[in-house]
This record gives structure tokens, C-alpha cells and sequence, in this order.
């Protein structure tokens, strides 16, 4: 048994059928025998992306008290508990415990909708093992593995094509073209100007892309984390998660009233001592004062208030996995994308036209391809001698 590496798209889409199939230790009728793949899953790994192992159910339940509004509220229920007003203690203790059990209970709900949803059809692929076709999982796929796949089927992993009837793919995942691409088994030339972009990588299936139409005979070139699409999954787990505006808020909020809590205390000490008082009784003024004017409930209705719109989200079939995701989204006024297509009809319309000789805008009516639409100008309609450039 040889030892086989993964190919990376660089060098598959310059090679002919016979130098993967060679580079592979494969077999394009026989495919790959089992003790082979056994040898080669142990040594790659399964072909799925790497994740974060899940927290447990505590760690996550902890979580939800991590704002500094909550924290500010858990130091005054207990100053309040040491000083003997247990009825503010309790009161306080309640408003924290029931925001952290909502957040806590609407977004573990959330990620197990999500975990429904990724089991629900789990990823398959047609491989040929032993000279025989066989159905297994997408994860024990190996680099080397020969695959079949017709319209309709999700790519498994990169494969450089072995044999194409009329296949066309789609890539947007990827490229972000929502035309499909057609796909062949030819060998493309290296370009002068180096690396080919994968949209003219026309030999190359990648992993997550849909095949739009015919049928096609693949090697696997590359799994998991090694594709293209786990290359941008690792890019985007780089991504540094912000906060919403809502949260900044509440975070400045929170200092706020430490602040202004520490300088209510601070004061009185002060005021007290002047006039002859006790330290101690001071600083039990103080405190009660500051307790007093921190707003517990502020976090309830917030948290209820992102929570039913978690639930109006939840029935327009949109499932939100954090409570301040609703509000980030209810935030957005511009939705800035890179073509069209991507959250339109990928049909292009102009509707307005600026001639710096007129020194205003001429409007177009009419959408999309219809061949219906006047020119006008300030509301007036324009001349036919004006529509002549």
C-alpha cells in the first residue's frame, strides 16, 4: 500500500485524469479497497470541518450572567443579603435568575432546532470500493475515493472530474456566481498570471457546491478542512464576534450606574462624616440609596422583549440561535451585497440616468427585463430629440 497525499485545487486543475488517479494510489473502475480507506480514515481524519466542542449545558447556563448590567445586579442583591434586606435580596435575585433562565432556555432551544435540522438528511455519497458501488456516509469519504454523482446531489468533498455528461454546477457558495458552471474532464493550462480562480476551474467539483444538472465520475482530491469551502469555514471562524448595539448600550448603562453608585456612596460617607455621623451608618445610606437606584427591571423586559421576537421569527421559519441577533437584525437599514442576484432577481434595472450637461437626473420607469418604461425629467416626459445621445 502506497502512501497517498490530499491534492490541493493549485495542482489537481493542471493535471490529467491518469497523474490524479496515479498521485492517488486509485482505481478509476475498481476504486479504493477497504482496508485502504480503513488505513487512510485513520490517517486523515473524517472528511467533516472542524468545530468547537459545545460547551455544557452549565457553562452556557453561567454565560447568560456575564453582562455587567446582571453583574451589577448579582454585587447588590448580595450587599443587600449582608446587610439584612432580604426582601430586596430576593426581589433582585428573582429578576436575575428569570432573565438568565429565558436567554438560557430560547437559545438552547434554538441550537437543538439547528441540530434537528443538520440530522434531518444526513450527507451520503455513491462510492465505488472493492469494484462494487456502495452508499456510505459523507464523513468516511478518503482522498483517492472514486464517486458518482448526478443532478441534484450535494458535492461531498474537492474532486478532480474523471469523466462529465453535460454537468453544469453550482458554485455561489463559493464564488457567488448564481449562474451555473459548466463542468468538464479536460486538463486547463497553467495561466501567466499563476494561480486560476475557482470559477474557471472548470475540471474541479467543490465540496458544498450543488450539482445543477447531468451526471459525473469524480476522484476526491481533498477533504474536511483541507477543501476550498474549509478554507473559507476557517477564515470565517477568525471573524471577531461583536457585539450588538443593544449590548453596548447595556454595557454603558451598567458602567454608568456602578459609577454613579460608587459616587452616591462616596457622597454620603462624606456628607455624614462632616456632620459628626457614623461611618458605618453612612455607608448603609449610601449603599440602600445606589440598590435603590439600580433598575432590576430593566433586564426582564429587555430579555422578554427579544425573546417573543425570537418566537415571531420562529414562525416565518427563521430560526435565531442568539436573543440579540433580533435586535442586531431590526438595527439594519442598508443591506450592502456584492451582486446582484444574491438577494434579488439577478435582474439589473437602471432607474435613474445623471447628464452633466442637464445638470439633472433623467428617471427611468420599468423593471427588470420588461420592454415597457418612459424617460422623464423633473415628472415631465422627455422628447425624442432628447433621448438622442
Amino acid at each position: 500500500i502506497l502512501k497517498a497525499e490530499m491534492i490541493p485545487t493549485k495542482k489537481a486543475v493542471h493535471l490529467s485524469v491518469e497523474d490524479c488517479l496515479l498521485s492517488l494510489n486509485s482505481d478509476r473502475k475498481l476504486g479504493l479497497q477497504s482496508v485502504e480507506t480503513d488505513l487512510r480514515l485513520s490517517s486523515y481524519g473524517s472528511n467533516e470541518l472542524d468545530t468547537d466542542e459545545p460547551d455544557p449545558l452549565f457553562k452556557k447556563f453561567l454565560d447568560t450572567f456575564k453582562d455587567p448590567m446582571i453583574m451589577l445586579l448579582l454585587a447588590s442583591c448580595g450587599i443587600s443579603t449582608v446587610m439584612g434586606q432580604y426582601d430586596d435580596a430576593v426581589s433582585i435575585f428573582l429578576a436575575v435568575f428569570i432573565v438568565g433562565t429565558v436567554a438560557f432556555v430560547q437559545e438552547y432551544r434554538s441550537e437543538k432546532a439547528l441540530e434537528a435540522l443538520n440530522e434531518l438528511v444526513p450527507p451520503k455519497a455513491l462510492v465505488i470500493r472493492d469494484g462494487h458501488p456502495k452508499v456510505i456516509m459523507a464523513k468516511n469519504l478518503v482522498p483517492g475515493d472514486i464517486i458518482k454523482l448526478q443532478s441534484g446531489d450535494r458535492i461531498p468533498a474537492d474532486c478532480r472530474i474523471i469523466s462529465a455528461v453535460q454537468l453544469t454546477t453550482d458554485d455561489s457558495s463559493l464564488t457567488g456566481e448564481t449562474h451555473p458552471h459548466e463542468k468538464h474532464e479536460g486538463v486547463i493550462a497553467k495561466g501567466l498570471n499563476g494561480d486560476i480562480p475557482l470559477a474557471e476551474c472548470t475540471n474541479m467539483i467543490f465540496m458544498g457546491s450543488l450539482v445543477s444538472s447531468g451526471n459525473c465520475t469524480a476522484i476526491i482530491t481533498s477533504i474536511g478542512m483541507k477543501t476550498e469551502f474549509g478554507k473559507v469555514f476557517a477564515d470565517l471562524k477568525c471573524v471577531e464576534e461583536r457585539r450588538t448595539p443593544l449590548q453596548t448600550k447595556m454595557d454603558d448603562l451598567g458602567k454608568h450606574l456602578s459609577a454613579i453608585s460608587f459616587g452616591i456612596i462616596a457622597m454620603i460617607a462624606l456628607s455624614g462624616l462632616f456632620q459628626g455621623r457614623s461611618l458605618l451608618d453612612m455607608f448603609t445610606i449610601g449603599v440602600s440609596l445606589a440598590v435603590a437606584a439600580i433598575p432590576e427591571g430593566l433586564p426582564i423586559c429587555v430579555t422578554v422583549t427579544l425573546a417573543l421576537g425570537v418566537m415571531r421569527m420562529a414562525k416565518r421559519n427563521a430560526i435565531v440561535k442568539k436573543l440579540p441577533a433580533v435586535e442586531a437584525l431590526g438595527c439594519a437599514t442598508v443591506v450592502c451585497v456584492d451582486k446582484t442576484g444574491t438577494l434579488t432577481q439577478n435582474q439589473m434595472t437602471v432607474k435613474e440616468i445623471y447628464l452633466d450637461s442637464e445638470k439633472s437626473l433623467v428617471e427611468v420607469s420599468g423593471g427588470g427585463y420588461e420592454q415597457t418604461g418612459d424617460f422623464s425629467m423633473n415628472g415631465e416626459p422627455m422628447r425624442s430629440d432628447h433621448l438622442v445621445l
